[in-house]
């Protein structure tokens, strides 16, 4: 990622309808993801966020947590991090 241009986010359709879902059933949970939004936005690879590349058919994309039990799954495109998928480990692997 360059860093003399602004990080944009963008959030695919799944993520979107998953997070809305996971949001409703644990609102507790909004304030940790816009904290991690920040870091991702700020270091994506920061130790804190467990960031690690992810192989096999989802090869390309990043996963870090969320939680201890949720992952955010993400890939990256010159300055846009896409999200692509959230959830616990076995529904976005």
């Amino acid at each position: 990622m360059r860093s003399d241009t602004p990080v944009i986010i963008r959030i695919e359709k799944v993520f979107a309808k998953k997070m809305k879902k996971l949001f409703n059933k644990n609102p507790a949970i909004v304030q940790t993801y816009r904290d991690i939004l920040r870091q991702l936005i700020s270091d994506p690879f920061s130790p804190s966020l467990k960031t690690h590349q992810l192989t096999g058919i989802h090869k390309g994309k990043y996963a870090c947590s969320l939680t201890r039990g949720l992952m955010i799954v993400f890939t990256l495109s010159d300055n846009i991090i896409h999200l692509r998928d959230i959830g616990d480990h076995d529904e976005v692997y």
